[in-house]
């Protein structure tokens, strides 16, 4: 039996995020077979008139080839996929997995070699500059595990994330925007966290389902050397295949200089990657009113109600602050009063305080208002 929720994430997705016209080519992407999202896109890129091209990939598959990866070999996949990419108009990524943990024994300069060569060549300079995209998770019986819900409940909160009214959302983020443009200094506290930058002539840009499903948070970025204070993560975060916990960063004039967790070895060197790993490239406030607990899964995790993410590494081309780096590290601190609570302020004004915004022109924002 189709499930209309299917079909309508599927219309969501075609002609509201990546708006494919006629004429246009589309390649969706799939990590994890799921049959009935990808039958249901390439039915509504047809209709759109546009022309849907399939890649059909696993995580599996994934770690055997990064095992033995050396960088003549990762050139050519990336020349194969970016030849591939360049001729597509949009892109959707849906990925879907068994095991969060798949990559988790592949070496850290084995997962070098892909970010260097595939990360590089397809995803930072043609596919994200170049086409329109959006990229999606897909519910399966791992992720209702890691949320602790059943699978049929997880299912039920998983439409209602990703099919809510992201146009609604969308107007309600324009104050927050505009706010940010204006603003200098910001200051995040809470539990092990008080922190200062700038955020002064860096553009900020709202996410209302154009290019993440679920969406729902604004972002920018600091001046990359404006950074100075510490910061304690309170969400569990996999990244390169293991779940890093308790994070805490001490930052000096922009850089990284202490970095601890429950493994701090393992956290260094991901930080010593390059240079532009112990800065930050991003600033984002989220705003889902749906999502409210982490799910070791950062397209959900990063959109969390009264969070915000501070992510090392790489930064956007439209939230630019000239840093670098093969990594882009969304790890999430959670401010409502169940996770202990926390402030922004936005040039010595308080805007947000335990995960509500206090100010006027934001309470569209708040979660009552998004539903």
């Amino acid at each position: 039996m189709k499930d209309p929720r299917i079909e309508q994430l599927a219309k969501n997705l075609i002609n509201y995020s990546v708006k494919l016209q006629k004429g246009e080519k589309v390649l969706i992407e799939n990590f994890g077979l799921q049959r009935e999202l990808v039958n249901a896109l390439v039915k509504e890129a047809y209709a759109a008139g546009g022309s849907p091209f399939v890649s059909l990939k696993d995580h599996q598959v994934d770690r055997a080839l990064l095992m033995g990866a050396n960088e003549d070999q990762f050139d050519m996949i990336a020349e194969f996929e970016a030849n591939v990419m360049k001729n597509m108009d949009a892109y959707i990524g849906l990925r879907a997995g068994d095991n969060i943990n798949e990559q988790s024994d592949v070496p850290a300069e084995k997962m070098a070699i892909h970010g260097n060569t595939v990360g590089k060549k397809v995803h930072r300079e043609i596919r994200v500059p170049k086409t329109k995209w959006v990229v999606l998770r897909y519910p399966t019986n791992s992720m209702a595990q890691l949320a602790k819900m059943s699978t049929e409940a997880f299912e039920d909160f998983y439409f209602n994330v990703c099919n809510l009214d992201y146009g609604k959302m969308s107007e309600a983020m324009d104050s927050l925007v505009e706010l940010m443009n204006r603003t200098d200094k910001v200051r995040l506290t809470g539990p092990g966290t008080d922190l200062t930058f700038s955020i002064k002539d860096i553009k900020a840009i709202k996410c209302a389902g154009e290019l993440n499903i679920p969406d729902g948070e604004v972002y920018s970025a600091p001046v990359r050397d404006s950074v100075n204070g510490t910061i304690t993560y309170n969400t569990p975060s996999p990244y390169q295949g293991f779940t890093f916990e308790n994070v805490k960063l001490t930052f000096k004039d922009g850089k990284i200089v202490e970095a601890t967790a429950n493994d701090t070895e393992r956290i260094n060197k991901i930080f010593d990657t390059d240079e532009g790993a112990r800065f930050v490239g991003e600033f984002a406030i989220g705003v889902n009113p749906f999502i409210l607990h982490p799910m070791q899964d950062i397209l959900f995790d990063e959109k969390i109600d009264g969070s915000f993410h501070f992510t090392p590494g790489q930064c956007y081309d439209d939230a630019y602050n000239g840093n670098h780096s093969n990594i882009h590290w969304d790890l999430v601190n959670i401010q409502r009063p169940d996770y202990g609570g926390g402030s922004i302020y936005f040039d010595d004004v308080l805007i947000r305080q335990d995960g509500r915004f206090v100010i006027p022109e934001l309470e569209k924002l708040n979660p009552e208002n998004l539903k």
